[in-house]
């Protein structure tokens, strides 16, 4: 018998499964298909400062930022009135890595045990199999339309970043996106997932993104990366996209499907550097190839519409991180890490954000501790890390971010007077003379 509360297939009739919320647009679509499937997923979208002290009161102050905040948002939906404690389970997503990510599990028993609530089911949705609920289970349907939930996702992502700082009519491409996710969302509830469909839905929502009245303007772009949750929570970073937004900038961030094709790609490189998996490396190989073609059809798409900047693909990316980080490095976000900063810089991104949670070694080691390197190699690139932390200023993270911004300014400045001088032309001068 397993030591944990089992989300058994009598749990599924009657209870809700909730879900924390890491991407707001990726995550409905996940969770309109698991309600495809019999289980009444809601995401979480609560926002606000009794988030992070609910995740303190019942978590040492000393764990992982994401985890004070994930713990913190279910004890506070299951303390909000809106919910039968006695009928919601918990989900959360793992990789099964060696992370303290992989703890989340025990942590939240052990917090929702203090707070009263310790009959809640918790369940671990991981790929690597770390526990087994009988109402609860994956298959490969379910799998199939979870991943293009995660590339509509990255999609909408892309092209809403890409429009927003130019567009002329304030709201239009959030307007937009949101249009779209519902509209996928009741699609993904059918039963029946055409591929030819989803790539016609591609070329519609570029094509819309793309009708979108813009301004003809420059501004600076910055890319986002770091732990996976505080990279893409506005809740764990603070509402990064929408600060950058607000000080000119055009935020760029690589999208959810990459670390997808990474934790498949370290399986290949286990057996390549180990000897070790090599059932598991075959699996791997075949499933990076599928992935690594569907995502090919749909910077495709992006290309032939032409107006927006496409996604750069997964192999280019993983080819970056070569000479600079061993592939044997994967914790946390491991290699990805570092070879994200490289694409963005490749891309055109004049300043990089990387996001951490404080004490997180991972981040330590492949963001930060990967800062001297990157800029010895590319003396032009900005990179500015920023820790974020339940005792954490955001004053004080906006500021560093402001005078990173004020330095991309100067340098912009700079360029533009020495292109001028470099065209200056003595002798069209003196004929104005």
């Amino acid at each position: 018998m397993p030591n944990y509360i089992q989300f058994t297939k009598k749990m599924k009739k009657d209870y809700t499964v909730l879900i924390p919320n890491m991407l707001p647009v990726h995550f409905d679509l996940i969770a309109r298909v698991m309600r495809n499937y019999g289980i009444r997923a809601e995401v979480l979208h609560t926002t606000g400062p009794q988030i992070g002290e609910r995740g303190l009161k019942y978590v040492h102050n000393d764990t992982c930022y994401p985890a004070i905040l994930v713990i913190g948002q279910f004890i506070d939906a299951i303390e909000s009135g809106k919910y039968d404690p006695r009928k919601v389970a918990l989900v959360l997503f793992q990789t099964g890595g060696g992370c303290r990510a992989s703890n989340y599990i025990s942590l939240l028993r052990k917090a929702l045990e203090r707070a009263g609530y310790g009959y809640v089911p918790v369940i671990s949705f991981s790929l690597a199999g770390i526990e087994k609920h009988s109402g609860f289970k994956t298959t490969l349907g379910m799998l199939h339309r979870m991943l293009y939930a995660v590339t509509y996702g990255d999609l909408l992502m892309t092209l809403s970043a890409q429009t927003k700082p130019y567009e002329t009519n304030k709201g239009d491409a959030e307007r937009l996106a949101e249009s779209w996710s519902r509209r996928l969302a009741e699609e993904m509830g059918r039963r029946k997932l055409s591929y030819r469909r989803v790539i016609k839905n591609y070329r519609a929502i570029v094509g819309d993104f793309a009708s979108i009245p813009k301004a003809m303007s420059s501004k600076p772009k910055v890319g986002i990366v770091g732990e996976i949750f505080v990279k893409f929570s506005p809740l764990g970073n603070n509402n990064l996209e929408d600060f950058l937004l607000s000080e000119g900038a055009e935020p760029v961030v690589p999208g959810l499907f990459d670390f997808c094709m990474y934790c498949v790609c370290n399986g290949i490189f286990d057996k390549e550097l180990y000897g070790i998996g090599p059932i598991k490396a075959l699996f791997s190989q075949a499933a990076y190839r599928f992935l690594l073609n569907k995502q090919r059809d749909l910077i495709n798409v992006i290309k032939e519409e032409g107006s927006f900047r496409p996604i750069t693909p997964f192999d280019e990316v993983v080819s970056l991180a070569e000479g600079f980080i061993s592939y044997g490095v994967k914790m946390g976000e491991g290699w990805l890490l570092t070879a994200e900063m490289l694409e963005l810089y490749h891309m055109g991104a004049e300043g990089v954000v990387c996001t951490q949670p404080f004490g997180c070694l991972p981040n330590h080691i492949c963001g930060k501790g990967m800062m001297k390197p990157l800029k010895e190699a590319y003396p032009d690139l900005n990179i500015i890390a920023i820790d974020y932390d339940a005792g954490a200023s955001a004053v004080n993270q906006q500021n560093r971010i402001k005078l990173m911004l004020a330095g991309l300014r100067r340098d912009d400045t700079t360029k533009t007077e020495k292109t001028s001088e470099s065209n200056f032309s003595p002798e069209l001068s003196e004929s104005k003379l």
